[in-house]
C-alpha cells in the first residue's frame, strides 16, 4: 500500500551524492566527516529505496576525476567504504541487499577489494534490492572499455544494444531517474551512454542531509514526468 501511493516508480535510479565537502565546511568539520555523514545518508537511502519498491539504485561513490583530491581525503573514503561493507554485511543480508560494483577496482588498496569481493559474493543471491557502487567509474572510460572489449571479440561493426552489453551496466537496466543533489546541475560523466533518456533532477539538499523525505518529494516529480524517448504521448 505504501509504495503504491507513487505511481510510476522508477526501477532504477542513479545518485550522483554531491555535497558532502560543503556540509562539513558549514558544521567546521573535515571533509572526511562530510563523507561520513554522507555514508550514513546512503544506509538511510537504501531503507528508503526498499520502502518505496525501487529494485535497483546506482551511487556515484568514487569517480575517475576524485583521484584528484588529496591523499587524505582519497584514503578516507576508501577508509569509510570498507568499514562501512564490513558492518553493513549481514544487514545487507537481512534486508535482501544485493551489492554491485562498476569501474575498474584494480587501484584500490587491497583490504577495499577484498571487501568488496566478499561483500559481493555474500549478497549475490538478494533480490529485494541491487545496490550498485560506481567506484573509480567514469562514464567515458565506460564507453572506451566497452568499444575495446568488442574490438577484443572480432567485431568490425557494432550496435547501440552491442555497447550497452558490454558497459559495465551490461547486467543492468538503463536507469529511469537520476538525482544529483546539492543544487549542481551537472552529470559529471555519469553513465553518459546509459543516461540518453533518463529524467534528471537537481535538488538543492547536500547529500548528508538527505533523506526518505526527498526521495518521497524526487519520486513525485519523476512520477508526473511524461517520458516520450524522443516520441509523442
Amino acid at each position: 500500500m505504501f509504495k503504491n501511493k507513487i505511481k510510476n516508480i522508477p526501477k532504477h535510479i542513479g545518485i550522483i551524492m554531491d555535497g558532502n565537502g560543503r556540509w562539513a565546511t558549514l558544521q567546521g568539520l573535515s571533509r572526511n566527516m562530510g563523507h561520513k555523514e554522507g555514508i550514513n545518508a546512503v544506509d538511510r537511502t537504501i531503507n528508503a529505496l526498499i520502502k518505496f519498491g525501487v529494485k535497483v539504485v546506482s551511487f556515484f561513490a568514487f569517480s575517475t576525476e576524485n583521484w584528484k583530491r588529496s591523499e587524505e581525503e582519497v584514503n578516507g573514503i576508501f577508509n569509510l567504504t570498507r568499514d562501512f561493507l564490513h558492518s553493513k554485511r549481514n544487514n545487507f543480508k537481512e534486508r535482501g541487499v544485493r551489492i554491485t560494483t562498476i569501474g575498474e577496482l584494480s587501484p584500490f588498496p587491497e583490504d577495499l577489494k577484498k571487501e568488496l569481493d566478499k561483500t559481493k559474493e555474500d549478497t549475490k543471491n538478494n533480490d529485494k534490492l541491487i545496490v550498485n557502487l560506481a567506484l573509480n567509474y567514469g562514464g567515458r572510460a565506460d564507453i572506451v572499455r566497452a568499444v575495446n572489449n568488442l574490438i577484443d571479440k572480432g567485431a568490425t561493426k557494432v550496435t547501440e544494444q552491442d555497447i550497452l552489453e558490454n558497459l559495465y551496466t551490461g547486467e543492468l537496466p538503463e536507469p529511469d531517474f537520476v538525482i544529483r543533489t546539492s543544487g549542481e546541475e551537472r552529470i559529471s560523466n555519469f553513465m553518459l551512454y546509459q543516461m540518453a533518456y533518463s529524467e534528471l533532477y537537481f535538488p538543492k539538499v547536500l547529500w548528508p542531509n538527505f533523506n526518505e523525505r526527498h526521495l518521497r518529494k524526487a519520486l513525485k516529480v519523476y512520477s508526473k514526468r511524461n517520458r516520450r524517448y524522443g516520441g509523442i504521448k
